[in-house]
C-alpha cells in the first residue's frame, strides 16, 4: 500500500492506494496534515511507502518526521518521469503540474491531453500524442479573483463563489459574481477552443478543488476527475521505487 500526500496552497489531500485503487481519502487544513498522516498509518499499517508533492513550504523537519514513519519520495523535476519534459525551464515546473502530466501520460497513452487544474490557481498543461510535455499556462483561480477585487479596491466586498447564474448583475454583489465566474468560465472555454484549433483529437481533463463548481458551467466536453493529481502521484511513486 502507498500513502499519497498532496500539499496545496490552502489544504492537504491524503490518500491510501493499493495498486491503482484508492482505499481512503482525506482533505485537511495544512496545519493538520502531519497528525492526519500518523492517524492514517495507524489505521493502515500495511502502508509501506509514501510520496509527497508540495506547492506550499514543506520544512526539512516535517520531511524527517514522516521519513521516520515510512520511506518517502519527494516529487521533483529530477525524478524519473513517464513523459518527455520539453519545458524550457524544467527545474521551475511545479510539482503539482508534474503529477498531473504523469497521470495523463499513464492514463491517456498516445493522446493529446489538456489538463486543467482549477484550484487556488488555474493551470493548463498540455501533453501531446508523442508523450511530450510542451507546457501550458497559469492563471488566477476563483478565490484569488474575488480576493483581488476586494483587496485592491477601496469599497468592493469580499465574496465567495455563488451558485446562481448571473449574467447581468443588478447589484454590486451580483455584478462581482458575474464578472468573476463568467470571466473564468469564458477563459477556460476559450483556452480549450484555442487548443482544439491546433489539436483536433484532444482529451480534456478538469481537476482541482473547483472541479464540481466549474464542470457543469463549461460548454466544452470534458472529463471531470477531482483525484487526477493523486493518481499521478501514485504512478510516480511506482516508477521511482519499483
Amino acid at each position: 500500500m502507498n500513502l499519497i500526500i498532496d500539499i496545496g496552497n490552502t489544504r492537504s489531500k491524503l490518500a491510501v492506494y493499493e495498486e491503482n485503487s484508492s482505499l481512503k481519502k482525506a482533505t485537511v487544513l495544512r496545519k493538520d496534515f502531519l497528525n492526519t498522516v500518523k492517524k492514517i498509518l495507524k489505521e493502515y499499517p500495511e502502508v509501506k511507502k509514501g510520496i509527497i508533492s508540495s506547492v506550499d513550504f514543506f520544512s526539512k523537519e516535517e520531511e524527517n518526521e514522516i521519513k521516520q514513519l515510512l520511506p518517502l519520495t519527494i516529487v521533483s523535476a529530477s525524478m524519473k518521469l513517464p513523459f518527455k519534459n520539453l519545458y524550457a525551464t524544467p527545474k521551475t515546473l511545479g510539482v503539482d503540474r508534474i503529477a498531473l502530466i504523469a497521470a495523463a501520460a499513464y492514463q491517456y497513452k498516445k493522446e493529446n491531453v489538456l489538463v486543467i487544474d482549477a484550484g487556488t490557481c488555474v493551470t493548463f498543461d498540455f501533453l501531446n500524442s508523442k508523450n511530450e510535455y510542451l507546457g501550458g499556462a497559469i492563471s488566477p483561480g476563483l478565490t484569488i479573483r474575488y480576493e483581488a477585487l476586494h483587496n485592491l479596491t477601496a469599497k468592493l466586498p469580499l465574496l465567495k463563489p455563488n451558485h446562481s447564474n448571473f449574467l447581468i448583475g443588478n447589484t454590486t454583489e451580483s455584478s462581482i459574481h458575474s464578472g468573476v465566474i463568467n470571466g473564468l468560465i469564458n477563459e477556460i472555454d476559450g483556452v480549450i477552443q484555442q487548443y482544439q484549433s491546433s489539436y483536433k483529437d484532444l482529451t480534456i481533463i478538469l481537476t482541482g478543488g473547483d472541479t464540481n463548481f466549474l464542470a457543469k458551467r463549461l460548454k466544452s466536453s470534458i472529463f471531470a476527475n477531482s483525484n487526477f493529481l493523486l493518481e499521478g502521484l501514485n504512478h510516480l511513486l511506482k516508477i521511482n521505487t519499483d
